[in-house]
């Protein structure tokens, strides 16, 4: 999961929430949209602040280089 699919995942959330498109009445009697928006965006919220705190640690790291050092030729 990245930002990307945490972007995707909220607006997607928020269009069922909100309900800016109706979805034809077949659909509707099956599935509370209005509640499966509010989890996706939930869902959406928790993979952008996941994929924020996973990338705050990988730049976190150190790397050391040894370097081995040589005499100058005499």
């Amino acid at each position: 999961m990245g930002i990307g699919l945490g972007v995707v995942l909220l607006l997607l959330g928020l269009i069922f929430a909100f309900g800016v498109i109706d979805l034809p009445a077949s659909i509707d009697d099956v599935v509370a949209t209005n509640t499966l928006g509010w989890i996706l965006i939930i869902v959406g919220a928790l993979a952008i602040v996941l994929a924020l705190v996973m990338n705050s640690q990988r730049t976190r790291s150190t790397r050391v280089v040894e370097e081995r050092r040589v005499d100058p030729p005499v």
